[in-house]
C-alpha cells in the first residue's frame, strides 16, 4: 500500500482527499495547508492528520499529491522529487517552461514517477470515444464556465483551455505548424475569454474556445475524420457518433438516411450511434491509474512530458494573445 499525503486542502484538495479514501492502493497519511482555519476544519471534517508543514508531510509519505495554487506547484514538486517521492501534480504542471524543464530533469535523475492532473483524459465520455477517434482532421472545442473568482490567478488559457489542449495532443500525432490566437481580459487582469486555432503538420486543425465569463457552463468537443464525426460532451458525459458507410443497394428501412454521391461514385448511408458509457469518478480513476503506474513500474498515462507540452502550447497561445493591441481589461 502506498502512503500518500495531500498538499493543499482548498476546493479541489478536499475532493482529492475524498477520492483517495476510495482507493485501496493508497493509505492516506494526512495533509498540509498553510491556512490554519482551513486546516483545522479539514482535519475535523475528514478525521485525518494535519501536518504542521509540507516538509514533515513529504518525509512521511511515498506519494505527494500537489493540489496547491499553480504558483507553488514548482517549489512543492522540487522538494518532493529531491526526497525521491512520487508526485501527482494538478494542471497546469507549473508556471513557466523553465520550471517544467527542471522538473523533468529532476524526475529523471531521481527515478520517480510524475503524473499531471489532466483529468478530462479520464472522463467516461472521452474514455468511450477515444478508441473511435482515428486520425481526426478538424477538432472544435468549447469550454465555457460561469465566472468564479477561484482560478483567476492564471489566464483562462492555463485555467480552462489546457484541458482541451491536452485532449487534442492526445489524439493528434503530429507536430505543430502554426498557432493563431486572440483573447480579452474582461473582469480580471489576464484573458478571461480566448480562442486559439492550432494547425498541425499533418493538416489537422483544432479550433479551441475557452471562457470563464459565460452565462452557462459548456464542455463540448467535436472530432471530424474520414467518414465519421464524434461529439463528446464532457459535462453531461455523453457521446454521439455519426458514421458514413458505402452501400450498393438502399436498405429496406424507410427511415434510413442515404446520400447520393457524384455520378458513378455510389451511395453512402448515414448511421447514428451512441456507444455505451461506463460511468466513473474521473479523479478517482486518474489517481488510481497513478498508483497502478507506481506499483507496476510503468509509465503514467499523463506524463510529466505531456504536462510540459500542454504548458508549451499554452504559452505560445498566450504570446499570440499578448501581442494583440486590444488585449486590455475592458472594465
Amino acid at each position: 500500500m502506498l502512503k500518500i499525503g495531500v498538499l493543499g486542502a482548498g476546493h479541489l484538495g478536499k475532493i482529492h482527499l475524498k477520492c483517495i479514501s476510495q482507493i485501496d492502493q493508497y493509505k492516506l497519511v494526512g495533509f498540509y495547508d498553510p491556512s490554519k482555519e482551513t486546516a483545522a476544519a479539514v482535519a475535523n471534517d475528514f478525521q485525518i492528520k494535519r501536518f504542521n508543514n509540507l516538509h514533515e508531510l513529504i518525509d512521511a509519505v511515498d506519494v505527494v499529491d500537489i493540489v496547491t495554487p499553480t504558483v507553488s506547484h514548482f517549489s512543492c514538486a522540487v522538494e518532493a522529487i529531491k526526497k525521491s517521492k512520487h508526485v501527482f501534480i494538478e494542471k497546469p504542471i507549473v508556471t513557466t517552461l523553465t520550471e517544467a524543464h527542471e522538473l523533468i530533469e529532476l524526475a529523471q535523475e531521481a527515478g520517480v514517477k510524475v503524473q499531471v492532473g489532466h483529468v478530462e483524459r479520464f472522463n467516461p465520455a472521452f474514455l468511450a470515444a477515444r478508441p473511435l477517434i482515428q486520425n481526426p482532421m478538424f477538432i472544435e472545442a468549447h469550454r465555457l464556465s460561469q465566472f468564479n473568482p477561484r482560478g483567476t490567478d492564471v489566464p483562462v488559457v492555463l485555467d480552462l483551455m489546457t484541458h482541451d489542449i491536452d485532449i487534442v495532443l492526445s489524439v493528434v500525432n503530429s507536430g505543430i505548424r502554426k498557432i493563431h490566437a486572440s483573447g480579452v481580459a474582461v473582469v480580471s487582469d489576464t484573458p478571461d475569454i480566448a480562442n486559439a486555432r492550432i494547425e498541425f503538420d499533418n493538416g489537422c486543425v483544432a479550433n479551441l474556445t475557452a471562457s470563464r465569463i459565460s452565462m452557462k457552463n459548456m464542455r463540448k468537443s467535436r472530432f471530424f475524420q474520414r467518414d465519421a464525426y464524434i461529439a463528446v460532451d464532457f459535462l453531461k458525459k455523453d457521446i454521439e457518433v455519426v458514421r458514413m458507410r458505402d452501400i450498393e443497394t438502399e436498405p429496406d428501412d424507410p427511415f434510413a438516411m442515404i446520400i447520393d454521391l457524384e455520378q458513378g461514385k455510389g451511395k453512402k448511408e448515414i448511421m447514428l450511434d451512441k456507444p455505451e458509457i461506463i460511468h466513473n469518478n474521473a479523479i478517482v480513476t486518474e489517481l488510481q491509474s497513478f498508483a497502478d503506474a507506481i506499483q507496476n513500474n510503468v509509465t503514467p498515462p499523463v506524463t510529466i512530458y505531456d504536462g510540459y507540452k500542454v504548458l508549451e502550447i499554452s504559452h505560445m497561445i498566450l504570446e499570440k494573445i499578448n501581442s494583440k493591441a486590444y488585449f486590455k481589461p475592458l472594465f
